[in-house]
């Protein structure tokens, strides 16, 4: 007979064993979810009333799929969603983590994250890094308050017992700029006496510069179904960070465009335009205006449909697939 202890550290595999192991799909918690800018935004504002900086360090709403728990915080299996408010005058101090993040500007003008010494401003539209260990911080000099999304790895951390912070003191700004000195494709700076030590030499992606190349490649390729570019570390051509992928995408007038089913859970984020989203299989469909985001699961087929007749649609997208592809089980079914 086990004893007691012995009771408690042990379990019988085969009750369990399809639940872990179902056959041809994943059991999935992710669940199709839309979140609602017009809704967040006076949420967003009222936080802001009721909260101050100080106490709040980040002003943050979390994007949580009931799938997993809304006390889980997460959107998928491996991402985090959060819309976080800065209001003019504002600071939130510096920090690092071990999760990667990127911030995707929503709404505003006048605020900057400077990631180690590098100041980044924000405009909408533009994606920000800050990745795993870099010390980072907010700040606002404008008019009007500024939103953006919050994207990271934070469930990955957390489910390998490696999420931590460590606070630290206002940051001294370094000259130069990673989207200044990266600025076109094919044409990059020559090391010619030494090479920079940065990890990361390209910590801003503007808007402005992405959505012509999306404008640019769907004039010069006018056959491409999908116009669709990749956030890439432009020393490497790797992707800019190494646990999520980050993508901005450009729906044509009236065009419909079905998504091949992939392993990796997906996040949907409207830039311009109006969009629907459907997650085949499931009969779930989302009608995005700007701003607003929604989340599918792995394994699942995805259409997207731009809602106007005569105008772009551009939405970003975030999804697991760099941590699938580093684990071996990324796929893509016919």
């Amino acid at each position: 007979m086990l004893d007691k202890k012995e009771r408690d550290t042990m379990v019988p595999l085969w009750p369990s064993l399809r639940a872990v192991l179902p056959p041809k799909v994943p059991t999935r918690q992710t669940r199709p979810t839309s979140w609602s800018y017009q809704t967040l935004k006076p949420l967003l504002l009222q936080a802001g009333e009721l909260t101050p900086i100080e106490k709040a360090e980040r002003r943050v709403l979390v994007l949580a799929n009931p799938g997993h728990g809304l006390e889980k915080m997460q959107a998928s299996a491996a991402m985090y969603l959060g819309m976080l408010l800065l209001l003019p005058g504002e600071w939130a101090p510096s920090h690092r983590h071990t999760p990667n993040a990127v911030r995707m500007i929503v709404e505003g003008e006048g605020a900057y994250t400077t990631v180690d010494g590098e100041k980044c401003p924000m405009s909408r539209g533009d994606l920000i890094l800050t990745p795993t260990g870099l010390w980072h911080e907010h700040g606002h000099d404008g008019t009007e308050p500024v939103v953006w999304l919050d994207v990271l790895d934070l469930p990955l951390l957390y489910y390998m017992e490696a999420s931590y912070h460590l606070n630290g003191k206002r940051q001294a700004v370094k000259p130069g700029r990673g989207d200044r000195a990266w600025t076109r494709a094919g044409v990059v700076p020559t090391p010619v006496f030494q090479r920079s030590d940065k990890r990361y030499p390209m910590l801003r992606y503007p808007w402005v510069d992405t959505r012509a190349a999306l404008l640019s490649l769907a004039s010069d390729q006018p056959y491409l179904e999908c116009v669709q570019v990749t956030y890439v570390n432009p020393e490497t051509g790797e992707d800019a960070e190494n646990i999520l992928g980050f993508y901005a995408l450009m729906l044509k007038p009236g065009q419909s465009l079905r998504l091949p089913t992939r392993s990796p859970a997906q996040v949907f984020h409207q830039i311009e335009g109006r969009a629907q989203i459907t997650v085949d299989g499931v009969g779930q469909t989302f009608t995005l205006a700007e701003a607003d985001t929604c989340c599918a699961p792995g394994y699942t087929e995805v259409t997207l449909k731009n809602l106007s007749a005569d105008q772009p649609a551009f939405l970003f997208l975030a999804d697991e697939s760099p941590l699938h592809r580093k684990l071996g089980v990324y796929e893509v079914r016919a």
